[in-house]
């Protein structure tokens, strides 16, 4: 997805100087945005307090919304470098079409996973026709040094593994948990898990000590370790845990975000993420300028590109992270 704000934070992440140093149950407020013509969501990171978690650098939830009587999800060409965007979606079906000529309509229980490493453009739409809902989450992976400017990619992966166990069906999208690995590509420690929960579940879900992880309240809420995650929200849980307790009283959905405390100090500005404010100036400029660097996203003219807004007239610096 790409950051519809017209006048976009420059966000300063990574570093270990707000990781916590052991468990943790912090809420993380979300912010609400709308994006492209008109479809709202919730921004969950980055946002005040928290900048990462893991290499995860950015999360929107969405839905489910109503979407019969609209386009549904219409996001253009826009530009990505340095990161992995991760497509999830519960409910509904996104077109994504890239400049690598990529061209694939996805829909629940698939990873749509796209490495932008050196640079490229993609698209984001919901087809014709589709369906009623729409409900999901976007997530971007921040890549370390050593692959951001690798040639970018697209996967396109239509099951995934996971395991059930006593009222929970989890599904890896990256990493590995319970001994399930995803096919999914990852350039840094990571994991990615959907939580199927049954009504009445009670169940401590095994997790990596050395990650810091969160918990989204993708499809209803739940009791986790003793406190209240609502649909919609996030809760940060620190590091340290071996395992997470969570209770439910209906099915719920939750999406386990986690990996190792990322180091490297980075700068996020619109759909870029550099280790510069150079770096993201330049970006800005030659995807402006048609450079050929993004490539093009075919079916679409020249004016339906979303061009970089205008850069915050103070100096992009990379900083460590805040909690």
């Amino acid at each position: 997805m790409s950051d519809p704000s017209p006048r976009p934070a420059a966000r300063d992440i990574g570093g270990l100087d707000g990781t916590a140093a052991g468990p943790a149950l912090d809420l993380l407020p979300a912010k609400e945005v709308v994006l492209g013509e008109g479809t709202p969501v919730r921004r969950l990171l980055p946002t005040l307090g928290r900048r990462m978690v893991g290499a995860w650098a950015f999360v929107d939830h969405y839905g489910p919304d109503d979407v019969a009587a609209t386009s549904g999800m219409q996001v253009t060409p826009h530009p990505h470098t340095g990161l992995q965007t991760v497509s999830w979606l519960l409910q509904g079906s996104v077109h994504h079409r890239d400049s690598l000529g990529s061209d694939v309509t996805f829909g629940p229980g698939q990873l749509a996973l796209m490495t932008a490493g050196h640079g490229i453009a993609h698209s984001e739409q919901s087809p014709v026709p589709h369906p009623r809902f729409l409900h999901g989450a976007q997530l971007w992976v921040a890549l370390p040094d050593a692959a951001r400017d690798t040639a970018p990619a697209f996967e396109h992966h239509m099951t995934l593994p996971g395991f059930t166990s006593d009222g929970l069906t989890a599904t890896v999208l990256m990493g590995r948990l319970g001994g399930a690995v995803s096919p999914g590509t990852a350039h840094t420690p990571i994991v990615g898990v959907d939580l199927d929960l049954a009504a009445g579940a009670d169940v401590e879900v095994p997790l990596e000590p050395d990650f810091e992880h969160a918990l989204l309240g993708a499809s209803g809420g739940a009791d986790v370790e003793g406190a209240p995650l609502a649909h919609g929200a996030m809760v940060y849980l620190g590091t340290g845990r071996r395992s997470v307790r969570i209770r439910t009283e209906a099915p719920v959905k939750l999406l386990l975000l986690g990996g190792e405390p990322f180091e490297e100090r980075l700068v996020m500005w619109w759909n870029f993420v550099g280790r510069s404010g150079e770096e993201v100036t330049e970006y800005a400029e030659r995807w402006n300028d048609g450079d050929a660097r993004f490539g093009v996203v075919a079916g679409f003219s020249e004016d339906q590109r979303q061009l970089a807004p205008a850069l915050p007239p103070v100096p992009l610096k990379a900083r460590g992270r805040v909690r």
